[in-house]
């Protein structure tokens, strides 16, 4: 006989968990007592939207579902912004809620939410686990529905009185993963259009890929000198130093790039949605007849024909596609390798940053310094803003498992995603990129990387304002500025205030030292950056904006 918080426990477990996020809550102290007898780590957070934050990263760093535990009501609700990520990123999440007790729901009871009603758009699926016997196996379809077809997140709420109810139940067992496989005629279609196309372009994008996937769709590339672009947020998935990488489609595309996708006649999308922002706005790909054929991979057959009709759809995840190309060869030298050289030098260019702009503080000359000065598997983890594309235009991603950011766009994300994108690679440089808006939505979570004493190196670039929505006033309301100014902390001494190490960066030449510092003191560090808020863009000016 064993309690329902144990069995939970145990599910956990058998299902190969080895860290949560989590705050904690009465509504599920059975399941953190349970978790006092196991090795499971147990990341104590300081709110609830950046403990399931953390566990969507670790979820889209490991491709195993990253678990997070809240309490009900509030502590729920505020869970929800990972969760949005989670669903729109495709992220294999489990949050698991503490629910009012059984015979009190439909009462209103305290903090009583009903979460099939509240979380149904925001989950894969939601499920209230009424019968402590049935745990094993609700828990068991939890990690298959997360991980299964198009990953996401899913939720299951805990009765307070069940999780303290003794029963028995069948030892929990591990989840088996469903794989989609794409068929040989398939394969020989494809191979028959790349092999008769003139101007190809392949794009990659969503989740269930691996180093090992990654590795080899380079070296497939390679075989046939194909251009190659990645979704935005998922430049991780391809070297950016490789001949045939051709550059980021996602916000602020290179103009080259973007007419190269519209004159392609052969579009191979390998893994992603190709929604709102990668495609401009539904601009770069017709809807719902492409005018370029399009090869589209996607491993849940619901997101094949959803948006764009497809020449050659293949329900497959990444993974199984890349391994059934090994022997897709080209016969004699592809007829568009030079225009593949050529796109890759505009991209070369295109991420070379400029060397001036307004103010004391140059953002160019920054970036060129961390390029030079970081490894090569530094992980990147930002949130959302104007300032984040000083890092996705510039960065040039080598490696798999370098990059948590989040294409739903939500502000806030870096600083959780550092923290636990630390905690799985300790001895690897995390560096968060921020804004002073966005950290402040979950800078909290500093508190986190300190306690665990998690030495991430955080760049808060602080210009004063939310800068995205002041771009955007600017150019819709011209000098009617309202809502978009900030008043910040001094937030190198807010990271030492928290036990961190805190710089200034005033003038660019102050940043190299600052940077190695904050790396030598072994603590978790902020260095704010105080850039010019007229330097809204790498390339325009606010006035610039302002005056059309």
């Amino acid at each position: 006989m064993k309690t329902g918080g144990q069995l939970i426990v145990e599910a956990l477990v058998a299902n190969g968990v080895k860290r949560i996020s989590c705050v904690p809550g009465e509504s599920y102290l059975a399941v953190l007592d349970a978790l006092y007898d196991t090795d499971i780590d147990i990341v104590v957070c300081r709110q609830e939207g950046g403990a399931a934050m953390m566990a969507d990263a670790w979820g889209r760093l490991t491709g195993e579902p990253g678990i997070c535990m809240v309490t009900r009501g509030p502590g729920a609700t505020n869970a929800s912004a990972g969760l949005h990520v989670a669903r729109q990123d495709s992220i294999p999440m489990i949050l698991f809620i503490g629910q009012v007790q059984r015979d009190a729901r439909e009462r209103e009871a305290f903090q009583e939410i009903e979460y099939r009603r509240a979380f149904t758009e925001l989950a894969k699926w939601v499920g209230e686990i009424d019968d402590p016997a049935r745990i094993p196996e609700f828990v068991t379809r939890a990690f298959s529905v997360a991980t299964s077809g198009r990953p996401g997140p899913v939720v299951l709420t805990l009765p307070e009185d069940m999780l303290t109810q003794l029963t028995e139940a069948p030892a929990a067992r591990a989840y088996q993963p469903v794989e989609s496989h794409p068929g040989p005629s398939q394969i020989a279609r494809l191979e028959e259009l790349l092999s008769q196309a003139k101007h190809p372009m392949a794009i990659l994008g969503g989740t269930r890929w691996s180093g090992e996937s990654v590795a080899a769709f380079q070296r497939f590339a390679e075989r046939w000198q194909l251009p190659v672009g990645c979704s935005f947020r998922r430049q991780m998935l391809f070297d950016h130093l490789h001949p045939s990488y051709a550059g980021d489609v996602g916000i602020g595309i290179n103009p080259a790039l973007a007419k190269e996708i519209k004159e392609a006649d052969l579009v191979l999308l390998i893994g992603g949605r190709f929604s709102e922002m990668p495609s401009s706005g539904y601009t770069l790909i017709d809807v719902p007849y492409p005018k370029q054929t399009l090869v589209h991979v996607h491993p849940d057959p619901a997101e094949l024909g959803r948006v764009y009709r497809p020449d050659l759809a293949i329900a497959a995840s990444p993974r199984d596609l890349v391994a059934a190309l090994n022997d897709v060869r080209p016969v004699g030298e592809p007829a568009w390798s030079s225009r593949t050289k050529t796109m890759h030098e505009a991209y070369l260019k295109w991420s070379t940053p400029p060397e001036k702009g307004p103010g004391d503080v140059q953002m160019g000359p920054i970036m060129n310094w961390i390029e030079a000065n970081t490894a090569p598997d530094t992980i990147f983890t930002n949130g959302a803003g104007n300032y984040a594309s000083w890092l996705h235009r510039f960065h040039r991603f080598r490696r798999y498992g370098t990059q948590a950011a989040p294409a739903s766009g939500s502000m806030g994300y870096g600083l959780p995603a550092a923290v636990a994108a630390k905690h799985l690679h300790p001895k690897r440089d995390v560096i968060c990129f921020a804004g002073d808006g966005c950290f402040l939505m979950h800078g909290q979570e500093f508190a986190t990387a300190i306690r665990y004493n998690l030495p991430i190196i955080v760049l808060v670039i602080n210009n004063g304002i939310y800068g995205t929505i002041r771009m955007h006033q600017e150019r819709e309301y011209p000098g009617r500025v309202s809502a978009t100014d900030l008043t910040n902390p001094d937030f190198a001494a807010l990271a030492r205030a928290y036990g961190g190490h805190g710089e200034t960066v005033e003038r660019t030449e102050e940043f190299a030292d600052a940077f190695l510092r904050a790396r030598a003191s072994g603590k978790p560090s902020i260095i704010e950056i105080k850039l010019d808020p007229e330097a809204i863009t790498p390339t325009r000016t606010l006035s610039e904006i302002r005056n059309g």
